[in-house]
């Protein structure tokens, strides 16, 4: 069996998932991701059994609903997708933006499933109003039903009967959050969170972000974060303060899906931020890579 991946997001840490894992704690309690997207890291972790619990949450209501249906009930919402899969015809080029709009006006978690598949590389767009903005990749038709159900029946198997699912902020869905438990956030880049390129339904300005770590920093936590980086030399955005007391490690993400839409190979180097203790690697992922 391998990891399953329902939803097809870009800018998951999907093929992060490994080199992110070293770094996790031996023995983790409750597994928290507040910024959770796809869940990426999520599934990883259970997949590999390295919490006995998680809490999978996010600001974007209908990306949670979509999270607990797949875990779940994932026959009935595979079945759904497989419904608007279906219903797209290779001559009708609206179909695509009638379902953006009824999402934008209703917020239907299976709607925005299709959308995910079908739009331009999978790259999620938020306008300033918060309504789902990208466009329809008209080269292919989005994941086939019988391959998003035998996802979805994969991440039903790993967190069924052990998965919270919260709506809201990120401080607010951590709060129970305690030293035996681990938090791995991926908020939105400051590089995609100013200016004109605004890719996410809410933003975050650093100043935020520094604050929030620095009351979790206090509370004891044990977390990593990624955040920000380089594409082709060019930095998203200045390192964290040092005064969190982080260690910054970086990470290659490959070549930059950003950059392909814009005719471009360029290599990403994510940065990954760690509370100290968790910067070396641990024994038991050593052997394993050795034993590789």
């Amino acid at each position: 069996m391998t990891v399953p991946h329902p939803i097809p997001y870009q800018g998951s840490k999907r093929k992060l998932a490994s080199a992110i894992d070293r770094y996790l704690p031996e023995s983790i309690d409750t597994f928290y991701e507040p910024f959770a997207g796809s869940a990426a890291m999520t599934i990883y972790a259970a997949f590999h059994r390295r919490a006995s619990r998680y809490v999978i949450s996010d600001s974007l209501e209908p990306m949670v609903k979509l999270l607990q249906a797949i875990v779940e009930d994932p026959e009935s919402t595979a079945a759904k997708y497989g419904e608007l899969w279906h219903g797209q015809a290779s001559d009708d080029a609206q179909y695509f933006y009638r379902v953006r709009d009824r999402f934008n006006e209703h917020g239907n978690h299976v709607d925005l499933l299709y959308l995910i598949c079908r739009c331009v590389k999978n790259a999620v767009r938020f306008n300033s109003a918060g309504r789902f903005s990208q466009s329809v990749d008209r080269r292919r038709l989005g994941m086939r039903p019988d391959k998003m159900r035998k996802a979805m029946l994969g991440v039903h198997f790993l967190l069924r009967g052990r998965t919270m699912f919260r709506v809201g902020d990120w401080l607010e869905t951590t709060k129970d959050a305690g030293v035996d438990d681990f938090v791995y956030m991926d908020p939105p880049y400051l590089g995609t969170s100013v200016g004109p390129d605004r890719r996410y339904h809410r933003q975050m300005t650093q100043k935020q972000l520094v604050d929030g770590l620095m009351d979790m920093r206090t509370r004891g936590l044990s977390f990593a974060l990624s955040y920000d980086g380089t594409t082709g030399g060019r930095s998203y955005g200045p390192p964290l303060p040092e005064s969190i007391g982080l260690v910054q490690i970086m990470l290659n993400a490959g070549i930059s899906s950003q950059s392909t839409l814009a005719g471009r190979r360029e290599e990403t180097v994510e940065s990954l931020y760690l509370t100290p203790g968790l910067a070396k690697v641990t024994p038991s992922r050593q052997l394993c890579e050795e034993a590789a």
